[in-house]
């Protein structure tokens, strides 16, 4: 904007009033202007202002020109963003991730659909579930759902082949770089899909968004970010969990089905000289021997496959040919050592899932969980006797897949308003 005292003055302001304006604008206020297009003496498009500015909204608070303290930028976010372009600009990467997964799900004739979030019993994945009470329902607990799977697979019970859903889930755990308690996941669920379906669409749908980021970032709309260069080229490197992990240890697995699997494990760990972990139940166990061994060779995209079948209580079951180990169809993507996305081939048989529902009851006693209120899902077994067809089930973290390609750190900063605590301190003010 150009204001000049001769060009207001046409219009019966005052230089009184000139000098006001000039004394009393400042940073961050809001005005009104009249004039018309004008480029300066360099050039520059501008608006030569024919009419005093009028104050529309001020600015009470001086904007600083650098903001680092993280206190104020977590507990502020408002003045963070008007500092630090990043912020924003983290936040459009977020909407560009989002909007490539709704065009790449619709392009393939999947239908978004929106599931309960308060439920009796927290239903999906294994976690420690936030509780509540609505007041028509006195004396009946609720969860606020810990995953939207049981519900999706319903829906393709129904006859609905191919559904999903980018929502908030809720889990009751702790809150660290990469984790918090409330967070945006995506799952999709399509029947007839099989687990080399999951990971061609997986590798698919990277290289989709990568396209989109990549757009924006030559237009110019993510300069303040300094993105990775991620290689996210077809086809990703893959693991399979036992024979992977049979090398790297350079020893052999303990037969997993055997009543002294979990005996087993615990002599490999001194073998090994490995504190196992606390709790150390027979999935902590397998899974603590993948974040030391396997995930650390995820520098690219890699899939990581055919889990022990304690691992997945929610997918098939088979027997592996090269180890004659018990063996789930199941793949998930890791990169740079984190988990991005999880899929397999769901377990559709309600005989089968109801023994794996109670196997898993015995791991959450055994892990400190099971606080009697924990029970089988009765009501998804019965939905499985109404025939669930073959169907591949995916899902993942939306912050964290908004993390990979922002290149930021923390989880935090993906959030509009930063992690739980943040939320809280805000809430405090």
């Amino acid at each position: 904007m150009v204001v000049q005292l001769k060009n207001v003055e046409a219009s019966g302001s005052s230089l009184a009033d000139f000098k006001s304006f000039t004394k009393a604008a400042r940073k961050g206020d809001f005005f009104s202007f009249t004039g018309h297009p004008h480029r300066t003496g360099r050039g520059q498009l501008s608006l030569l202002i024919t009419e005093m500015p009028v104050l529309m909204s001020p600015s009470l608070h001086q904007i600083p020109e650098v903001l680092d303290d993280a206190t104020t930028r977590a507990h502020q976010r408002h003045v963070d963003m008007l500092v630090n372009p990043a912020t924003i600009q983290t936040l459009r990467v977020r909407h560009i991730v989002e909007r490539a997964m709704h065009d790449f799900f619709n392009e393939k004739d999947f239908i978004k659909v929106q599931t309960p979030i308060l439920q009796s019993g927290a239903g999906g994945a294994v976690a420690r579930p936030f509780e509540t009470e609505a007041t028509e329902l006195q004396g009946e607990t609720l969860n606020l759902r810990i995953a939207p799977e049981l519900w999706l697979k319903r829906l393709v019970v129904g006859g609905m082949e191919r559904v999903y859903e980018l929502g908030p889930v809720f889990r009751n755990e702790g809150v660290d770089a990469t984790h918090n308690p409330e967070f945006t996941i995506c799952e999709f669920y399509a029947a007839k899909a099989s687990l080399a379906n999951l990971m061609q669409w997986t590798e698919a749908l990277l290289h989709h968004i990568q396209d989109r980021v990549s757009a924006a970032q030559a237009q110019g709309q993510l300069s303040a970010l300094d993105l990775p260069d991620l290689s996210l080229k077809p086809p990703f490197q893959v693991l399979e969990f036992i024979p992977a992990l049979e090398t790297a240890i350079g020893k052999p697995l303990p037969n997993l089905s055997t009543p002294t699997a979990h005996a087993d494990l615990l002599s490999l760990y001194a073998d090994l000289n490995l504190n196992p972990p606390s709790k150390p139940t027979l999935p902590r166990l397998l899974d603590d021997l993948a974040s030391i061994y396997l995930e650390p060779l995820c520098t690219t995209p890699t899939f990581i496959t055919n889990h022990p079948a304690a691992l997945s209580p929610l997918s098939k079951h088979h027997p592996c040919p090269s180890t004659n180990q018990l063996i789930s169809a199941r793949a998930e993507l890791y990169m740079h050592g984190k988990e991005i996305a999880n899929m397999y081939e769901e377990e559709n048989s309600p005989f089968a899932q109801r023994a794996k529902f109670e196997t898993q009851l015995i791991f959450q006693a055994e892990d400190g969980e099971g606080d009697g209120k924990k029970t089988v899902d009765e009501g998804y077994l019965e939905a499985l006797e109404w025939g669930l067809p073959p169907t591949g089930g995916w899902g993942c973290g939306v912050e964290r897949l908004v993390m990979m390609f922002a290149g930021r750190g923390r989880v935090g900063d993906v959030l509009a308003f930063g992690g739980l605590r943040n939320v809280v301190g805000v809430g405090r003010r």
